[in-house]
């Protein structure tokens, strides 16, 4: 018995021991949050791999598992939206995991016209950018965070003025006369301006570009240039969040231009005496005691600063869920005197009423204030950033009294219009205060499963003021005011029905099918007067001026009704069809013309998932995808098609009447503008989709374009509109994603590169357009031509042969008739780019992540009209570039850049003025460190995050301006492109800021 007892009993210790260190190791816990934001993530998967054991986390991410002995089990995490990741239990009892986001998920849902879709089941050409990328610099408007990021996105920066417009083409430009940007979609509301303004780039969950005809001729007659479709954040079921981000940056000039100083402006005007035989303006002391001057760009031009505040509370339950943010965006410009102040509130609830009643209801309210001091364009130091590089440096801004110096009477042989700056920056203020508001609601009534029916309506509402006041203070000014309001609405209301359906597990059926009406109103009302005895009431009180202008408004109003129907088809997740077609009548069009009728189809073939594809282990997806579909273009005014009458005033006897009278349009019989493209694409994904790659071809013809064409004198009506002729764009999209590492350092890289090809393929009877130009008092002349068989919106000029014996500048004979004329222009350049392209790049390693992202174009030319006064003006006494004194024309120096300097000079717009316009331009370079909340045992925060960042630091390009991102007289309808006049240069800037979750 006593040796039975001896040897059992250690048996019984040991087995005693290895039960409760089993039951030690039989229940884990811990935390599951996302890499980088450290946002905890509800609803994860946690599973005992090889076994049927799981749970999932809760609404802070917690979960608890019992896994019973298992010292060499692993456990699987997984959630939606991020990339499954593997942890060997070990002997651990806790597990807390960070799981990476999975940019290229083929199951990530998308959103597209009137509903969504999975990526893997797209058959149209569509960019995702997600709100990280949105949100990644602070920017005035969110279409500022498309450039480079999107493949076929071309945007471009008008000015660098705070709050200056932008313009977006996707794959090229489709209309003469109508609009060229596409149609922005907010929150399912087709909003009618063409920059969205109101929307603030951190409330942006995702932005998708629609860009070939399958995806956008839903829309109709609003999608021939493309949609772009922003979705805010939405709230979810689970704890109530809090999020908060704030930066502040600080802006500078870019670069300066490296202008002539005192002493070798006074030795160069002598020069140009000396040339034209007139008595010097400077003796030889004078010049020797100049020095370097005063530099009148370190006047205008200062160092801002920017900030922006950004809060967000969002959550519900399964039955109602909210996201409310609020935000404060707050620059100053470069410029003194310029800023742009926005003040945003959005809200989004989504509640159901029932199990078949679902009521949504979004609504965002914005406030802009816009001072502005972008007085680009001008002549020889006319405006304010023509006189910040005219000014002598040989002069100060004020007299020895204090008193503004007059610039235009400092010298006998100084322009005449030359402003002191000062003028602009403290006599002149031009306000613009706006209100925008979005709002929607809708009510989806889902009778049984798979079918929902949707009744929405919303209104979009802006009114904007405009005040501009000149003081009795500024040079010549008796005082001046101006006031303008405008005042624009839309209502919306939009039905639909639709249905999903999958049969015997193979066949996946979706269909969409409503009815839309929107209208859209445009008023407006001017007022202004001259001559006031004070500048205190400004433009408070315009009937205090001596002289009232006469009062302007103006009034529009259209409508658009629409059917639309929508079917996508799936057989056996390998092969797609999406067909649909868009009814549109517009008011705006003429009788047997108000209805356009735009149709789709495409069809795509997941190869992939074919039986002979299961032994290419390094191919994760394949998926071929061709389409075609008519998208339109309304292109014209309300009203154009009417006989309009004008208002007049004529004398009878000695009394004076109004009049009214037709107008000098005669009203034609106008066709809706269609586009027809056709696109041809691949999506592969390689090795376990760590590679993704996709390609596009299409081709896109615009035939019917709208242009104002001129009559005949004589005929009693100057111009009409009419259908004149056809634009081709072709080109080819490559975007390529790579998880390069992936290990405890990880670095994604995604880059892309588009290249697009316009023509003008036909127009009225083979005539020319002119588009763009160029006014100034030396040269006058058109900038941009439309010609058959040209790219759109080429140069178009005169060649420079050299210098005569004289020094001054020759032009080519081209036509061979010894004069030189308007037959001796031809193409000089093109301002559309060979291709574009963006390349991000984000590496993290133990919290930190380092981003940069690089964008440019490459190919294009600018006209520097900027450059015809600052550096061939010669006898007008303004400043130019050190490089004219350096580099221009001598007996000794005859292969100058430059001639010589003389005012007798003559000059024709040419090749001269025509540059290289391509950059490469690091857009963005961010370092982020993300606290450790959980080592720090910060249990009340989910993430923060304190990061340094720099906005345009490096640029490399060959342009000689200011900057090469410029087009002074674009704009949504304007084909004058490659144009930089005098415009607001852009900036660079260092920001600081932090992202916190509560």
């Amino acid at each position: 018995m006593k040796q039975f007892i001896c040897r059992w009993i250690p048996v019984c210790l040991t087995t005693l021991l290895s039960c409760s260190v089993g039951w030690a190791q039989s229940v884990i816990t811990g935390k599951v949050t996302g890499a980088g934001d450290h946002a905890v993530l509800p609803g994860t998967t946690v599973s005992l791999k090889g076994t049927t054991t799981g749970t999932t986390t809760d609404a802070e991410g917690n979960y608890r598992i019992s896994v019973g002995n298992q010292p060499n089990g692993t456990l699987v995490f997984s959630s939606v939206g991020y990339l499954p990741k593997e942890v060997s239990i070990g002997n651990q009892s806790t597990i807390s995991v960070e799981l990476a986001v999975d940019n290229r998920q083929l199951d990530e849902v998308v959103v597209v016209g009137y509903g969504t879709v999975r990526k893997s089941d797209l058959t149209g050409s569509l960019a995702q950018v997600k709100g990280k990328e949105v949100d990644a610099f602070p920017a005035t408007n969110v279409l500022q965070a498309l450039s480079g990021r999107a493949p076929g996105v071309q945007v471009t920066q008008n000015t660098g003025a705070p709050g200056a417009s932008i313009s977006v083409r996707i794959r090229g430009t489709n209309s003469i006369q109508g609009s060229n940007e596409p149609l922005y979609v907010v929150d399912g509301f087709p909003t009618s301006g063409s920059n969205p303004t109101i929307v603030n780039n951190s409330d942006i969950e995702s932005i998708e570009i629609l860009k070939d005809a399958s995806a956008t001729a839903i829309y109709g007659s609003r999608g021939a240039n493309g949609v772009v479709i922003i979705t805010t954040k939405q709230g979810k079921a689970g704890k109530m969040t809090v999020d908060y981000e704030g930066s502040y940056s600080i802006q500078s000039l870019r670069k300066k231009l490296d202008l002539m100083n005192a002493k070798e402006y006074a030795t160069f005007y002598n020069e140009q005496a000396t040339n034209d035989k007139v008595t010097p303006y400077f003796t030889q002391d004078q010049i020797n005691s100049f020095g370097d001057g005063y530099d009148w760009q370190n006047l205008v031009f200062q160092k801002a600063p920017m900030q922006t505040h950004n809060l967000t509370v969002s959550g519900g339950n399964e039955k109602t869920r909210f996201s409310v943010g609020g935000s404060i965006f707050n620059q100053d410009g470069i410029i003194r005197g310029s800023n742009y102040k926005r003040y945003s509130l959005r809200a989004n609830i989504s509640t159901d009423v029932s199990k078949k009643f679902n009521l949504t209801y979004g609504a965002t309210l914005t406030k802009i204030l816009t001072g502005r001091q972008n007085s680009g364009g001008g002549n020889r130091g006319g405006t304010l950033i023509s006189a910040a590089i005219s000014a002598p440096p040989t002069l100060t801004p004020y007299n020895t009294d204090g008193s503004y110096r007059v610039l235009a009477t400092a010298y006998p042989f100084i322009s005449n219009v030359l402003i002191n700056p000062l003028n602009y920056l403290e006599q002149f203020t031009d306000n613009v205060d706006a209100n925008r508001v979005l709002a929607n609601a809708a009510l989806t009534f889902k009778p049984f499963d798979g079918l929902a029916i949707k009744i929405s309506g919303g209104i979009e509402n802006s009114d904007d003021r405009t005040d501009t006041y000149t003081t009795t203070k500024f040079i010549n000014s008796q005082g001046s005011a101006s006031v303008s309001t405008t005042r624009g609405m839309s209502l919306l209301s939009e039905n639909t029905i639709s249905y999903i359906k999958t049969i015997a597990q193979k066949h996946s059926i979706s269909a969409v099918a409503g009815f839309t009406y929107q209208n859209f109103m445009n008023k407006s009302l001017s007022a202004s007067g001259v001559g006031f005895l004070s500048d205190i009431t400004e433009t408070a009180n315009l009937g205090s001026a001596a002289t009232p202008g006469i009062p302007g408004t103006s009034y529009s109003y259209s409508t658009l009704l629409s059917y639309l129907g929508r079917i996508n088809y799936s057989y056996n997740n390998k092969y797609l069809l999406t067909a649909s077609i868009r009814a549109d009548g517009s008011s705006k069009y003429s009788e047997g013309n108000k209805w356009g009728y735009f149709p789709s189809g495409a069809l795509a073939w997941r190869v992939s998932e074919e039986d002979f594809m299961k032994n290419v282990t390094f191919m994760t997806d394949l998926k071929a995808r061709a389409s075609w579909g008519l998208t339109g273009s309304q292109a014209i005014d309300a009203y154009a098609t009417q006989n309009n009458l004008s208002v007049g005033k004529t004398v009878f006897d000695d009394a004076l009447y109004n009049t009214f009278a037709p107008g000098t349009q005669l009203p034609g019989n106008l066709k809706w503008e269609t586009t027809e493209q056709l696109d041809f694409g691949i999506d592969a994904g390689f090795l376990n989709n760590r590679f993704q790659l996709t390609l596009d071809y299409y081709i896109k013809n615009t035939r019917d374009l709208l242009n104002t064409v001129q009559l005949p004198s004589g005929f009693g009506f100057t111009s009409t509109i009419r259908n004149v002729g056809q634009i081709q764009n072709k080109g080819l999209e490559i975007s390529l994603s790579a998880r390069a590492i992936d290990r405890a350092f990880k670095w994604d890289l995604n880059g892309n590169i588009s290249f697009n090809r316009s023509k003008v393929v036909k127009l009225n009877g083979g005539q020319d357009i002119l588009g763009g130009s160029v006014g100034v008092t030396l040269i006058s002349d058109a900038a941009n031509l439309l010609r058959e068989g040209q790219p759109l919106s080429v140069f178009y000029g005169y060649v420079e042969d050299g210098y005569t014996d004289q020094g001054r500048v020759k032009y080519k004979d081209l036509n061979g008739d010894n004069v030189i004329n308007q037959l001796d222009k031809t193409i000089i350049g093109n301002p559309n780019p060979d291709f574009i392209y963006g390349l991000n790049s984000v590496m993290s390693f133990k919290g930190f992540d380092l981003t940069l992202f690089i964008q440019g174009t490459q190919g294009n030319n600018l006209v520097n009209v900027s450059s015809i006064n600052n550096t061939l003006d010669y006898g007008f006494g303004l400043n130019m570039p050190r490089e004219v004194y350096l580099n221009h024309w001598t007996p000794t120096n005859t292969n100058a850049k430059y001639p010589v300097i003389s005012r007798a000079n003559s000059y024709n717009y040419s090749n001269r003025f025509v540059e290289d316009g391509s950059y490469l331009r690091l857009r963005t370079i961010q370092l982020a460190y993300n606290l450790p909340l959980q080592t720090l045992k910060v249990n009340w925060m989910r993430s923060a995050q304190i990061y340094a960042s720099g906005q345009n630091l490096l640029t490399l390009t060959k342009y000689s301006w200011w900057d090469p991102e410029v087009n002074s007289q674009g704009g949504a309808n304007s084909i004058g492109q490659g144009i930089d006049h005098y415009s607001y240069p852009t900036s660079k800037a260092v920001t600081f800021g932090i992202r916190v979750g509560f």
